[in-house]
């Protein structure tokens, strides 16, 4: 008799490499579950289908980082907002680009089509929402109102409203006919993270950093519920496909919740990290995350998760009566009117047709020129995007993911960490396995040559880009074993004299640097460190006065501001360290001092001391200014780094 095997309910599909840069972005598609599409600092927006390891397409055109990716519902279109505020549409199946969509000042941080027209709305650092027309490349109308970066957009299922999630700590719900405000929901006390619509109800779910989840009633425009017993921010939410219960994604789980009563049905541990989105095909739960420039997928398997009054975790209080939640199909609420989809009705979807594809005006000329759209895998591409009627995609949708063995009973929620290795040979199939010691390669034209790590870290057992194997001769013949002195010191010297003129130098630098110090002329010891154009110099300095804050004045922060903006950038760890310990003693000891002389009303008369301090002041603010967008974007990060970054954040707030 066969022994039935207890399967995982979580557990890490695969870990790619996604690009040769730290990747920014990522998204899944809705409709299929199966595609992966990334955005990374090297510009380039990479597609992938979910659990194979090749990059099936490589789109071009961006001059500056992807900051934000949408692809529509059919999966056919993609969207992509980089740093510099341009937005671009590519055609997959076209394998072009098909608008370029310019007009925000700042950073794409949002973006969403339309649920059936050709709509696409976009959210910016600069504060403003504007919504464009892909088939006419323009944009119909701007929504202002937001005081701060727009972090999330989404569509109503009727394609009436938009609703928007900001760094303003409020939800905002816009009428697209009548182009303006309908309602502005407040009660979050942080940035909000993510909005999405209940796919029938007139219902709006809101996550926030300030680690709650909100439940909005779009008829009566007041809260539902709020759910406020989470340790970590809300970094994404969805809502079952019949609407029974929302999915919230933190740090280190994943949760299941109802909103009336507010309670959590279910707690499923997956340690995914920054998690960035997720999607449910097949009665599975697909989560993305990513750290540097790998990306990891992350299955649940929903089938184990209860979605309802079972045995609630946490959130429901002793002194309250347990009340039974509304059985799913007797709605409390009003209900979307969608429009009809018959041929009967004129169907606005199709603004990507043969005629538009292939006839663009001069710009969009410009545009496919500058733009280009790299196939990298042409077996996957046809298989994927060439169908022109149903997409048959890979795997199958009307196959889930096989759910590996459990290890150990009694830890079937538990997913493996993002550090640890993927269990790829699980959920591909057998005839597709990888190589164990073969990384995923990188989605670029050109091989994977490079080494060194995007960041190297400050504590390591092994030079950099250093192999033993490489200072010593080829072995010929697997018998010959043993070496002859010669031949292997003959090997180690190569480079050392290298290594010789190097350190010598760094030598001579500093020696320099310890003369000027020595006359205890702080300022001019970094002025000369400074001239030397060495970062290691520069931090073996800062490492010192670091150690005592006295020694700080205000002619030392317009000297050093500069070269932290550098060491906050560097690929270095232990330069990232020194760069925000100094900017951190900055920001405690001066910044209000900055602040105070920059807003003083001016003097009466003159008076050069005064002037030359307030050059100062804004010296110093305008320099901590560019280094304040440096430190945003880095907040996002994982681990001791991305803590350190979202302490200097809070400490900057004063700065926008």
């Amino acid at each position: 008799m066969a022994v039935a095997v207890t399967t995982k309910t979580a557990w890490k599909l695969q870990e790619i490499m996604a690009h040769s840069s730290n990747v920014s972005s990522v998204v899944l598609g809705k409709g299929s579950g199966r595609m992966l599409a990334t955005g990374g600092d090297d510009c380039r927006v990479n597609i992938w289908s979910v659990s194979k390891p090749n990059c099936i397409m490589s789109l071009t055109g961006h001059t500056t980082p992807i900051e934000s990716l949408q692809v529509n519902p059919n999966e056919k279109l993609i969207v992509a907002g980089s740093r510099s505020g341009s937005i671009r549409v590519w055609d997959l199946e076209a394998a072009k680009v098909l608008r370029s969509l310019p007009g925000h000042k700042a950073n794409i941080c949002s973006l969403h089509f339309h649920p059936f027209g050709s709509f696409v709305a976009s959210g910016s650092l600069d504060t403003n929402i504007k919504l464009w027309d892909v088939r006419r490349k323009g944009c119909i109308f701007t929504f202002k109102g937001h005081t701060e970066a727009v972090r999330c957009l989404r569509f109503s299922p009727d394609g009436k409203w938009v609703a928007s999630a900001a760094d303003d700590h409020t939800v905002k719900l816009w009428d697209l006919t009548a182009g303006k405000l309908m309602f502005e929901f407040t009660g979050h006390t942080g940035p909000v993270n993510v909005v999405e619509f209940h796919p029938n109800e007139y219902l709006l779910a809101s996550g926030s950093s300030d680690r709650t989840v909100r439940f909005w009633d779009l008829e009566k425009f007041q809260v539902v519920s709020c759910i406020e017993e989470e340790a970590t921010p809300v970094r994404c939410v969805l809502f079952n496909p019949d609407g029974c219960c929302l999915y919230s994604g933190f740090q280190d789980s994943l949760r299941v919740y109802g909103w009336e009563p507010e309670r959590c049905f279910d707690v499923v541990l997956v340690n995914w990290g920054k998690v960035a989105d997720l999607s449910i095909s097949n009665n599975q739960l697909i989560g993305v995350s990513f750290a540097q420039s790998t990306v990891s997928s992350f299955v649940v398997d929903l089938s184990r998760v209860p979605k309802s009054d079972s045995i609630p975790h946490g959130l429901i209080r002793d002194d309250q009566p347990l009340v039974p939640p509304t059985p799913t199909g007797a709605s409390l609420r009003r209900i979307y009117d969608r429009p009809s989809t018959s041929c009967s009705k004129p169907q606005r979807v199709k603004h990507n047709s043969e005629s538009e594809r292939h006839s663009p005006s001069s710009e969009d000329d410009r545009d496919e020129k500058e733009s280009k759209a790299e196939i990298q895998n042409q077996e996957d591409y046809k298989e994927i995007f060439q169908p022109k009627n149903a997409i048959c995609r890979t795997p199958p949708r009307n196959e889930p993911f096989p759910a590996p063995p459990e290890d150990e009973p009694g830890t079937a929620k538990e997913a493996v960490k993002p550090s640890q290795a993927a269990d790829v040979q699980t959920s591909l199939p057998k005839q597709e396995l990888p190589d164990p010691v073969q990384r995923p390669p990188i989605a670029s034209s050109t091989s994977l040559t490079r080494t060194e790590p995007s960041v190297i870290p400050a504590a390591r057992n092994e030079p950099i880009g250093l192999k033993a194997s490489d200072f010593l001769p080829a072995v010929k013949n697997q018998s010959q074993t043993e070496l002859v002195d010669e031949e292997a010191m003959s090997q180690i010297r190569k480079g050392h004299e290298t290594m010789c003129v190097v350190l010598t130098s760094r030598h001579k630098n500093l020696d320099a640097v310890r003369a000027v110090w020595s006359t205890s002329d702080i300022k001019n010891s970094l002025d000369s460190a400074v001239a030397i154009n060495d970062l290691s110099v520069v931090v073996d300095l800062l490492n010192i006065v670091n150690q005592k804050p006295s020694l700080w004045k205000l002619d030392l922060c317009t000297i050093v501001l500069p070269q932290i903006e550098k060491l906050l950038q560097s690929k270095y760890e232990s330069y990232v360290q020194t760069g925000c310990t100094s900017l951190k003693l900055i920001l405690q000891r001066f910044l209000p001092l900055i602040t105070d002389i920059l807003a003083a009303p001016p003097s009466v008369g003159v008076d050069i001391s005064r002037e030359e301090r307030l050059h100062k002041c804004k010296l110093c603010y305008k320099q901590l200014k560019n280094i304040s967008n440096v430190v945003k974007n880095k907040s996002g990060l994982s681990g001791r780094h991305g803590s350190a970054f979202r302490e200097l954040l809070l400490l900057m707030a004063v700065l926008d």
